[in-house]
């Protein structure tokens, strides 16, 4: 196994020995377990699986214009320089798994279970993360998260590190020390949610920023130059 250390949190990636991985040109199997394998280079319309576990194994360079994974388990697995197009992904745990580069843009990702998982330098723009309770080490790091929404979510401790949030949502949930050191808080939305995370203290000024722009505050000295330019 690699470890991979981010502030307070250590996350335990797959280590996965290539010399046993099997190349397959499909992760459909009737027995709904796929083991110890290598899935590269693939381009499709459709990718759909459900009751299926995925162990041990790598998937790279997959293009898929949509994904639907339901009650899919996935252990020790890498996906790196995915572009999975409208996934939604429902109702499964992920143990020891990390996305390198992967593009997940738009994606639906609902009653997911997460343990040991990262997200590097992942797209997760326009995502939607409902439901989705860490039960052990989650980090992202380096992802963007235009527009992404976080609802009903169970993060406790996850790291969010050098992300980009901008006009990132926090609806209602658990985001009890959650760690936003090292990003621009400023654009945050939903920031009255975001009960006992861990910042450091010159994000305060971002964090205030991010309040008076969703409350829609006017500043006092506005309307008065305001005033003074109307006739009496």
């Amino acid at each position: 196994m690699n470890d991979r250390t981010f502030r307070r949190i250590t996350v335990t990636l797959p280590g996965l020995d290539d010399g046993y991985l099997s190349n397959l040109s499909s992760l459909d199997n009737p027995r709904g377990l796929v083991q110890e394998f290598r899935y590269a280079d693939n381009d499709l319309r459709a990718l759909e699986l459900a009751g299926a576990t995925l162990s041990s194994g790598r998937i790279s360079a997959l293009r898929a214009e949509r994904v639907r994974l339901e009650q899919v388990r996935a252990e020790s697995v890498e996906f790196e320089g995915c572009d999975l197009g409208s996934t939604h992904w429902s109702d499964s745990k992920l143990s020891r798994v990390v996305f390198r580069d992967c593009k997940l843009m738009g994606a639906t990702l609902t009653g997911l279970t997460l343990d040991n998982v990262l997200f590097e330098g992942c797209k997760l723009d326009f995502a939607t993360f409902a439901q989705v309770r860490a039960s052990g080490p989650v980090a992202f790091s380096k992802c963007t998260f235009t527009e992404t929404t976080f609802t009903g979510c169970d993060l406790n401790r996850a790291v969010l590190d050098a992300c980009t949030l901008h006009r990132t949502e926090f609806e209602r949930g658990l985001y009890r020390e959650v760690d936003l050191r090292g990003n621009d808080l400023s654009e945050l939305r939903g920031v009255g949610n975001l009960a006992k995370v861990v910042i450091d203290r010159g994000q305060e000024t971002e964090l205030a920023r991010a309040l008076v722009t969703e409350l829609e505050a006017v500043f006092g000295d506005d309307l008065d130059d305001s005033d003074a330019g109307r006739p009496r």
